[in-house]
């Protein structure tokens, strides 16, 4: 099992940049997917980005392609995200997520993650 742990979050404005992380406890972290997920108030969770296990392969929301970046580090157990030209409607709780089985390809439903964090807010000023 794994224990995700975001930090990073802040308050930023509009066309800034933030890099939040995601350190994993356990000694599986290198054998999930892992993902990020965001919700803002009063809507429903929704999916940012994903990594496979392996870092070689990455998925994005629409609305994030080409703004932010995920990647991962294994040596150091961390997940990371680059948000750039962040926008208003960016704000959110953002949460990290490991998936349930080993070796997957990073899903973008949140019905494959078992291990989440307890999030970081992310507040973009306009």
């Amino acid at each position: 099992q794994v224990q995700p742990v975001e930090s990073g979050g802040g308050l930023v404005q509009a066309g800034g940049s933030l890099r939040l992380s995601c350190v994993a406890s356990g000694r599986t972290f290198s054998r999930h997917a892992m993902g990020w997920f965001r919700q803002a108030p009063g809507k429903e969770r929704e999916f940012v980005a994903a990594i496979n296990w392996s870092g070689s392969s990455t998925a994005y929301a629409d609305s994030m392609k080409g703004r932010f970046t995920v990647s991962r580090d294994d040596a150091k157990n961390t997940l990371y995200l680059q948000m750039n030209s962040l926008k208003p409607e960016d704000t959110a709780v953002y949460y990290c997520a490991a998936d349930r089985a080993y070796y997957g390809t990073g899903s973008y439903m949140s019905y494959d993650y078992a291990y989440w964090g307890q999030g970081t807010q992310v507040t973009v000023s306009s």
